[in-house]
């Protein structure tokens, strides 16, 4: 009897180092179990050898698709019906049946990976292989695109460590800030505050880069319908940040799953939109196609976008944190990483050997089939609208964790959340113009978040848990500060291939991320800035924009056409 209210009341299957389902033979309800340590392995094949043997069960993998049978009895308490007819009351654990029935499956998860890293990346990707040159960028996307995969699969298995050994924190309970909480275990209080802030920055600075670029679309392609009742830029940010708010009140990214399906939808339909307009444009423009010559400034500011393409780490955590299986987290990666590299190399070889040194900001701008150009901008803006749902949401979550208002929805949320949307909004209307900062968060937040701590922080939370000693995995509820682990520790407890693979990739961040930002500080030096919005009320930005979405021609002077008798090309400005 003391086996089975072991069994029945530990209901969180990943916390624990053995379960098992059993399925009835005869058709009857199956039978979750769950044991807490090594202590029970003798009991665990007891139990399994008596429902084999006596009772007519069988084991099963799947456990996590299990749904118990269940009411509702008040005061914190379920009572749950079992195979033999009794019925019991134990406590409810409402936060774990609410991730076995609605959690995010491995698919859905992947597509939220794919929705959050794609989007700014396909725009601009080609033109930082252009910058970085066709062999050295392409070995430079396969290093970064496998070493940000590698770190992503990191991450899982430091959010799988974490629900193991302290399953009453992470188990149990909706974790708001769970990156946080993962430098928190692994370096303590000071990492968790650090990385708190690189973490905001860089969800803030995405938020505002997308929803200045939806804005900055969306603006144009209404001018095209409507040109006489048309929004510039700096109004059509308000708009779109008024529509999208409601939308952010959602708790979790599992309550808004169709917004990430339909974001990944919309990028895959832009890259083929964007491919058949570079193909239509390649019998023309392939000939006069030429490259620049090759810079260290321009290759470390390429470096930035690569890392910004690849790097969506910022939001994993809480991706896994909802998923149904969270183990099954390295699939979605390996999946989504694919599926992403899939729709970059393509688009980057198109635009490098289609367009050449006639690529400016977006490809999007180079296709000349204007009806195609629309619907590739369209898309794209959709995406950034919807991708604004995705990675705003550990930003509120982070600001809801510090002033401790309740998880579920009130008052408190709505005011929290428009806050935080009131900032972006803010800050975009103040820099309307982007582009060098883009490729400052490359160098440095995301860097950071998406290279060097993944890699930080699985060495130390695995040589905390000292295999050579297995009192130590008993010792979950000591505070880390019980328990320090020095960077010797690392070197003694890590296997050696682990430990050169991971200082490799934080040592090569780090470089890489000081260059990109250095070219990125001399890029914001000599760029131009149009004036805040709200000082400029009467400036091009707010105006009534009348001309369509420009075209810009192919070759070295982008002064070749394929529609010479009907568009004329714009006046050619060699670079500075």
């Amino acid at each position: 009897m003391s086996i089975l209210f072991k069994i029945i009341t530990n209901l969180n299957p990943s916390s624990f180092l053995k379960t098992r389902l059993f399925n009835s033979n005869n058709g009857e309800q199956p039978l979750l179990c769950s044991f807490v340590n090594n202590e029970d392995e003798e009991e665990l094949e007891d139990f399994e050898m008596d429902f084999r043997q006596g009772n007519g069960w069988k084991k099963s993998e799947d456990f996590e698709d299990i749904i118990m049978n269940e009411t509702e009895n008040g005061n914190g308490l379920k009572e749950y019906s079992w195979p033999n007819g009794k019925k019991k009351k134990y406590p409810a654990c409402s936060y774990v049946q609410r991730r076995l029935e609605t959690g995010l499956n491995w698919i859905t998860a992947a597509l939220f990976i794919i929705a959050d890293m794609a989007g700014g990346g396909v725009v601009a990707i080609p033109i930082a292989l252009l910058n970085s040159g066709l062999l050295i960028g392409s070995l430079s996307i396969l290093f970064i695109g496998t070493a940000f995969c590698y770190t992503a699969h990191l991450l899982g298995e430091n959010w799988m460590t974490m629900c193991r050994r302290w399953p009453e924190v992470y188990g149990r309970e909706h974790c708001r800030k769970p990156y946080p909480e993962m430098a928190f275990r692994a370096l303590g209080e000071r990492a968790r505050f650090l990385t708190s802030c690189t973490l905001n920055v860089m969800l803030f600075g995405v938020s505002v880069v997308y929803l200045l670029l939806a804005a900055k679309i969306t603006s144009e392609l209404w001018a095209s319908f409507s040109p006489s009742h048309s929004f510039g830029p700096c109004v059509m940010t308000l708009i779109l940040a008024g529509a999208l708010l409601p939308v952010t009140f959602l708790k979790s990214p599992q309550d808004f799953w169709w917004a990430v399906v339909s974001a990944m939808l919309t990028t895959c339909l832009a890259v083929f939109i964007i491919l058949l307009g570079t193909l239509l444009d390649l019998p023309k423009c392939s000939s006069f196609a030429k490259q620049p010559n090759f810079t260290f400034n321009n290759y470390f500011l390429s470096i930035g976008i690569f890392f910004f393409a690849f790097g969506g780490h910022g939001v994993f955590p809480t991706i896994q944190h909802d998923m149904r299986r969270p183990r099954n987290f390295t699939r979605s990666s390996l999946f989504a990483f694919i599926a992403v590299a899939a729709m970059y190399i393509p688009l980057s070889y198109f635009g490098y050997f289609v367009y050449g040194d006639s690529l400016q900001e977006s490809i999007i701008s180079s296709i000349q089939t204007s009806i195609l150009q629309q619907l590739a901008n369209l898309l794209i803006a959709l995406h950034c609208i919807l991708t604004i749902t995705i990675v705003i949401n550990p930003l509120n979550q982070e600001v809801e964790h510090f002033i401790d208002i309740p998880h579920h929805f009130c008052w408190q949320r709505v005011i929290i959340r428009t806050f935080v949307m009131l900032a972006v909004v803010f800050i975009a209307l103040t820099v309307p113009s982007f582009g060098p900062i883009l490729n400052l968060m490359g160098g440095t937040c995301v860097s950071l978040i998406s290279a060097v701590m993944p890699c930080l922080f699985y060495l130390y939370l695995h040589a905390s848990e000292d295999k050579s000693n297995p009192k130590s995995k008993l010792e979950k509820d000591l505070p880390i500060n019980d328990r320090p682990v020095t960077f010797v520790n690392v070197i003694k407890r890590t296997p050696k291939y682990t430990l050169l693979i991971n200082i490799s990739v934080i040592v090569i961040s780090i470089l890489c991320g000081i260059a990109a930002t250095n070219s990125a500080f001399l890029e914001l030096s000599t760029s131009r800035f149009s004036g805040p919005c709200y000082l400029s009320l009467s400036s091009e930005n707010n105006k009534i924009i009348n001309s369509v979405q420009s075209l810009h021609c192919c070759g070295t002077f982008r002064n070749i056409s394929r529609w010479p008798d009907i568009f004329q090309c714009p006046s050619y400005e060699p670079p500075n």
